[in-house]
């Protein structure tokens, strides 16, 4: 046997040379040795990716379209067309050493993608997730073999493709979990309510379509090509792969865990026995007739995800994988592809099951989601999501050819088919499904000043870090929680997605244990909970812990808030002031409360925390709090004037109004209504103040809102005034913090020395008034007062605005005609 393959092999001799370069000084050329062309190879490919990365991007394109384009333009469609390049380059010589470093760049990779699956997702998705997945699966797969059964029969094949038909279908079929969460972490949506249930239905069909491909693979290689009955064996040896990581390695990593929580920070000896048993499962997957990148990903769903193992993991590993080795596996995958010699006629059938395996993918999505009520547009863009492939697609390919089920033509047509489906895919779903559409409420206003007296207030804090939880329990407690009207304290720990590919939300519930992903929130948990227990009917506090990636984190708290319909978001400002001066946050917290304020259904609070807000000592049980509120005009100022006359029902808070007035404008409706509230309702109450100013430009306010420095634990402002307004001419030039707006920035910008907390107030945003069907929202719960119309009521919008003017509008309802007002 060895001698017949010695006899048939070709040979090539080559000189012997050493791997690295003695330098050009000495006469060497760098590209006659290995190393500096292998690193030449991994910087091209790098630089390479990172450029269409950047351009590509901002069009809606995902990563591995970026990564798929770099292989064809260093491949022979391009630049592998100059035979210079190529040789100086990818000599001959090399690709033994490139294709030993594109293999272990795949299996880290696979080893990751293993990492930041959670495999009890499956049996937390629900009956619509699960039927999503097994349609997504089993109908396009029914659809293409069908079709490729009868082109077998009716159309001439080459001898290649049809040999390899029916399994070019099954690979049309698969889909991979790994592939759409990476695109919806591109399109930022993985936060999202689509992306939550495309993530969860992608496990289920993913690990279908991995069953049914290892079953397929096992099968062709111990039956059909070695003509052998070894498959009982290889089916042994699987399984005995399978235990030696459910039962000897996932209990060791189990143990590290444990050893990691006491430690706070991972070990270097336990990343370096991660590291043997990577190669260790690559090897037995080897031995044992697997593909060696299978072993590593098997490994990779036995380690937990997320915090501490799983986030430590793929912190490590992940930059260097996929920025720097992986650029080389795609240059490698399309080594073989020309896409301007593609075989028409192989190309042509192979864009017609993938065609008849898309249908079948949308179709299956489709059916069970529109059952499920879900909107058609919301139904169709799961389906394209659901639709997308990507590496892992590639890499099953791959093995398709090492083990003769597919040929290569095959192979390089089904590649270009992988490029046009998800790149045409990905920028489609971009345009079709904002997020932010779910969030817009025309039926109901949810502002602190539209709760009513005796019903129950809603608020939801962000928490970034635990340093915050002091001074939003004393939040708490000046918004006075009474028995008649408590509040309902959402309380949500933020942190940054990592170790895992999906987001989770999780809900402590009390008497029921923490997941380790929770740990991190114990501290805050039970703070809270503390402060629930000495205001016993007065205060609910539920706390959640929020995973997900800054870029899409806004969409927790927007989903949330919508759900449980909150009055209030209050954020934290993203600088923390301590007593040795001022302490920067992440940007990424910045970036986070800018889309906050932007689509949350909600009034929001931006907290700026300068540690003032604890009270003075009275003598009593209860500390004093001193509050004041600078009132100008607006909504804004209305809805923190709302929330500051609810703080100021507090008995131990002493709450100063100053209204600044310009002299020669008369004030809006609404406000001077919400100042006769607050005088009507601190009448008898000595300890409550009001004063007006008159001021007629910036430089007269700033004078006047100095005068208040060092009174006040903290001070309500409202955020958005008009620009062109007098009192804020010339604020506009220096504004260091937008996202506080021209007052709030006064107070907290650098220059200032004040020594106060300050509550930015922005009231629920209304967009999309004018659109007829918003419209439309509005007057049907502007007619519906208490669950009955009435005809000569005199009704208000749910969110009027300064400028009002009253408009006759026709709206017929039960043979009646009402006048309404609505916002200009």
């Amino acid at each position: 046997m060895v001698q017949d393959i010695l006899r048939n092999a070709t040979w090539a001799c080559l000189p012997y040379v050493d791997v690295t370069s003695r330098g050009v000084f000495f006469g060497d050329n760098p590209f006659d040795f290995s190393v500096p062309v292998l690193y030449t190879q991994l910087s091209m490919a790098a630089l390479v990716a990172a450029s269409l990365q950047f351009i590509l991007t901002p069009l809606g394109e995902s990563a591995f379209i970026s990564q798929m384009l770099t292989g064809i333009v260093l491949g022979p469609s391009i630049l592998g067309k100059d035979e210079v390049l190529v040789d100086t380059i990818y000599p001959g010589r090399s690709m033994y050493i490139i294709k030993t470093i594109g293999a272990f760049a795949s299996m880290l990779f696979m080893f990751i993608v293993g990492v930041k699956m959670d495999l009890s997702m499956v049996t937390k998705s629900g009956k619509k997730a699960l039927v999503i997945g097994l349609c997504a699966f089993f109908l396009p797969l029914m659809l293409s073999t069908t079709l490729a059964y009868t082109l077998k029969h009716k159309v001439t094949l080459e001898p290649n493709l049809y040999e390899s038909l029916i399994e070019i279908a099954v690979f049309q079929s698969s889909s991979s979990f790994h592939v759409i969460a990476c695109l919806l972490t591109d399109l930022n949506l993985l936060n999202s309510e689509l992306g939550r249930l495309a993530i969860s239905s992608s496990m289920v069909s993913g690990i279908c379509s991995w069953i049914w491909l290892l079953l397929s693979f096992l099968v062709r290689q111990n039956i059909l090509i070695t003509k052998k009955k070894t498959f009982p064996l290889a089916a042994l040896s699987v399984a005995g792969i399978l235990l030696i990581i459910i039962c000897v390695m996932r209990p060791i990593l189990l143990w590290m865990i444990r050893q990691t929580t006491k430690r706070k920070q991972l070990k270097e000896s336990y990343m370096i026995s991660i590291f043997l048993m990577i190669l260790t499962c690559s090897l037995l997957g080897d031995i044992a007739g697997l593909h060696f990148v299978l072993g590593p990903m098997i490994l990779g769903l036995a380690v937990p995800d997320g915090w501490p193992l799983g986030s430590a993991i793929v912190d490590k590993l992940e930059s260097y994988v996929s920025l720097i080795l992986l650029p080389t596996y795609y240059v490698l995958s399309c080594g073989s592809l020309d896409i301007f010699s593609l075989n028409l006629k192989t190309t042509g059938i192979v864009e017609l099951l993938a065609l008849s395996s898309f249908l079948g993918k949308v179709i299956g999505t489709m059916l069970p989601s529109l059952y499920c009520k879900m909107p058609i547009m919301d139904s169709l863009c799961l389906g394209l999501i659901m639709s997308t492939q990507g590496i892992t697609d590639i890499i099953n390919l791959q093995i398709g050819i090492l083990l003769f089920v597919i040929d290569t033509e095959s192979y390089n047509a089904m590649t270009v088919t992988f490029i046009l489906m998800t790149g045409i895919i990905a920028p489609i779903v971009k345009i079709l499904y904002k997020p932010s559409k779910r969030y817009m409420s025309f039926r109901r206003r949810r502002t602190i000043q539209h709760t009513m007296a005796n019903e129950e207030l809603r608020l939801l804090a962000c928490i970034f870090h635990q340093n915050s939880t002091p001074s939003l329990i004393n939040l708490l407690e000046v918004s006075n929680p009474m028995t008649k009207s408590p509040i309902g304290f959402y309380a949500v720990h933020l942190m940054e997605l990592q170790g895992r590919s999906a987001p989770i939300l999780v809900a402590h519930q009390q008497g029921k244990r923490s997941s380790i992903h929770s740990n991190h929130s114990e501290h805050i948990i039970n703070a809270f909970r503390l402060y629930e227990q000495h205001n016993l009917g007065k205060v609910t506090v539920h706390p959640f812990t929020a995973i997900a990636p800054y870029a899409t984190m806004h969409d927790e708290i927007c989903n949330l808030a919508l759900e449980k319909r909150v009055s209030m978001v209050i954020i934290p400002f993203h600088k923390h002031w301590t007593l040795h001066g001022s302490e920067e946050c992440d940007n990424p917290i910045k970036a986070v409360n800018f889309k906050i304020l932007k689509n949350v259904p909600c009034s929001v609070g931006i907290l700026v925390d300068k540690e003032t807000l604890s009270g003075r000592n009275s003598g009593g049980t209860k500390p004093l709090y001193s509050i004041g509120m600078i009132f100008v005009e607006g909504p804004d100022d209305r809805e923190a004037l709302a929330y500051a006359m609810r703080m100021a029902e507090h008995p131990n808070v002493s709450l100063t109004v100053i209204r600044l007035v310009q002299p020669n404008k008369r004030s809006t409706e609404l406000d001077c209504d919400m100042i006769k509230r607050f005088k009507m309702s601190t009448i008898q109450q000595k300890h409550h103040i009001y004063k007006e100013e008159v001021v007629k430009d910036s430089v007269e306010m700033i004078n006047v809102i100095k005068l208040l420095e060092n009174h006040y634990e903290l001070i309500l402002v409202g955020r958005q005034h008009e620009s062109s307004s007098p009192l804020f001419m010339g604020l506009t030039l220096w504004n260091e913090y937008p996202e506080l707006g021209y007052l709030g920035d006064m107070l907290v910008s650098s220059e200032s020395d004040w020594e106060v907390s300050v509550l930015v107030v922005q009231q629920q945003t209304f967009e999309g008034e004018d659109m007829p069907e918003g419209f439309k929202l509005l007057m049907e719960d502007a007619f519906s007062v208490n669950g009955s119309t009435s005809s000569d009521t005199k009704l208000w919008p749910s969110s009027p605005q300064d400028h009002l003017k009253p408009e006759t509008v026709k709206h017929r309802i039960k043979g009646t005609v009402s006048k309404i007002w609505f916002r200009d």
